[in-house]
């Protein structure tokens, strides 16, 4: 079976690039013929994939962090094509959604295995202004931040995102957003507005900490207005979602969530996807994926 391969240059300050040898060779020592698709930037990795699929290669395979799922995404969502994920990136937040081997090696190992087994899960993705994405999409303080940390050259790796945060928390305000859930309309004040396929986002923090990919609905963490030194407080209550206790925070469900708000930017999957207003809807089974772990359901042939 060929099996189209995304290597992501620059991801994991270069991990995915230091380990893609090792991934390739587990790949031909299980049986499959490994094609690298040669792309250097997420455009080209789209397209490349995208070509591959309707080439008829039996997975996209994408090796580095969430930008390389991401890109891959793009391609195999909404066809037959499963999606394996091999993480080597920065944030590898849709591998630990999956519950994919940590290890990239491990990763592709288990990809395989299903492969080879004929062997997949379905997943659901959120999808807005014709963009797919599979774990977080944000607007507000957190994709201002996102937004900060793509713009720096120092410092790199997690510490970037760090940064970013502190120099966003001088321009700290909350935005005045209309949300409409399932078509009932409600207009807030909000430091921020996370919307999420799965609860991890921005390496780690679990922001929708309820969310399920299986479920056919997008859990949506707003946090209400907020100050400084409250934000730097509650920041580390992502790390196991208890910050969805806190009274500033509201948690909802829904299956289509539109967004309107003056000047402000969506990111998911750490990639901007469109400016506000805009909709997101999750697509029930939309992907299909292998090297994970059941999520939700039994795994389906």
């Amino acid at each position: 079976m060929d099996v189209a391969v995304l290597v992501s240059p620059a991801a994991g300050r270069g991990r995915a690039r230091e380990r893609a040898g090792a991934v390739l060779t587990a790949l031909r020592e299980a049986g499959l013929t490994p094609q690298v698709l040669p792309a250097r930037t997420g455009a080209e990795a789209e397209r490349q994939a995208a070509e591959a699929v309707a080439a008829g290669t039996g997975a996209v395979v994408a090796v580095g962090g969430d930008g390389s799922a991401h890109a891959a995404l793009q391609a195999v969502a909404g066809t037959p094509v499963p999606l394996a994920v091999v993480p080597a990136g920065t944030g590898n937040d849709l591998a630990l959604a999956l519950e994919v081997p940590a290890d990239p090696v491990a990763a592709a190992r288990a990809a395989a295995a299903d492969l080879l087994a004929v062997r997949s899960r379905s997943v659901d993705a959120g999808r807005t202004d014709g963009r797919w994405w599979a774990t977080v999409l944000c607007c507000g303080f957190d994709s201002a931040v996102t937004d900060r940390a793509n713009r720096l050259r120092w410092p790199r790796g997690r510490r970037r995102y760090d940064v970013a945060v502190l120099l966003e928390l001088a321009r700290l305000r909350a935005y005045e957003v209309t949300l409409t859930l399932d078509g009932v309309e409600r207009t807030l004040a909000a430091t921020m507005v996370a919307v999420g396929n799965t609860p991890w986002y921005g390496g780690g923090m679990k922001i929708c900490p309820d969310a399920d990919p299986t479920d056919g609905l997008l859990d949506v963490t707003v946090v209400g207005a907020s100050s400084r030194l409250e934000l730097v407080r509650t920041k580390p209550r992502l790390a196991d979602g208890t910050h969805v206790d806190h009274p500033a925070v509201s948690v909802h469900r829904a299956a289509r969530v539109e967004l309107r708000c003056a000047g402000v930017s969506t990111y998911a999957d750490g990639e901007p996807v469109a400016p506000l207003p805009a909709v997101a809807e999750c697509v029930p089974g939309a992907v299909r994926v292998v090297g994970s772990r059941p999520v939700g359901g039994a795994p389906t042939a």
